[in-house]
């Protein structure tokens, strides 16, 4: 048996298949988004159970070959379990993932990207923050982080403060893009400019937030 190697990453999806076994895909700091395969985890008392299931965060040991990655051990730092007990942060949470893995390419270098889910995932779970709020940030600097941030544009006549906090989640590192605060005002100003860029930038449907919108009527 080959030796495993150690990736630190969250798992984006996780599908069952066959009668016993799960697919995972997991976005890593260290090659990028990947899939992996656990097998057996669905028996009845299989301890990594709880570790394959979206939003799992921590350092996963995988058994590598030609052509795929097979769990053998799992560290988890952050299960993110209260999202579960809040819906709307649930299925919020659920867009990221969907968008990170929209956003990031097999064995390719997307650590930014894992920085930034991360964080936002940090900011849904607090109380600190506005889940509309923190959509925004994470859409507008996902733009960025891919590379298509047009800068502000033409015709959107935006609050000085507005400008500037829009300013610092472009240039900010990921790990930080949560560390300032704004006024109500510049909030839902810049809630409706993400949703601006979002129409424009982001050509991406997501389940999770149909889902949302249907189960919050």
């Amino acid at each position: 048996m080959s030796e495993a190697v150690k990736l630190t990453g969250i798992i984006l999806r996780a599908v069952d298949y066959s009668e016993y076994d799960r697919r995972l895909v997991i976005l890593t700091s260290e090659r990028g988004k990947i899939t992996a395969f656990a097998h057996g985890v669905r028996r009845s008392g299989n301890r990594f159970m709880a570790a394959t299931e979206p939003f799992a965060f921590g350092i996963f040991s995988l058994g590598e070959s030609r052509t795929a990655y097979n769990l053998r051990d799992a560290e988890i730092r952050n299960y993110f379990e209260e999202l579960r007990s809040d819906l709307e942060a649930f299925y919020m949470g659920s867009y990221f993932l969907e968008l990170a893995e929209y956003y990031t390419r097999e064995n390719n270098d997307d650590i930014e990207m894992l920085k930034l889910l991360y964080q936002s995932l940090r900011a849904l779970v607090s109380d600190n923050y506005d889940n509309n709020l923190v959509r925004a940030v994470f859409e507008i600097k996902a733009i960025a982080v891919n590379g298509e941030f047009p800068g502000i544009m033409n015709g959107l006549n935006l609050m000085d403060g507005t400008i500037h906090a829009i300013s610092y989640i472009v240039s900010a590192p990921s790990e930080k893009v949560y560390s300032f605060k704004v006024r109500e005002d510049i909030a839902e100003e810049l809630i409706y400019t993400a949703k601006i860029y979002r129409s424009r930038f982001l050509h991406f449907h997501s389940k999770s937030l149909d889902v949302m919108n249907n189960a919050l009527k």
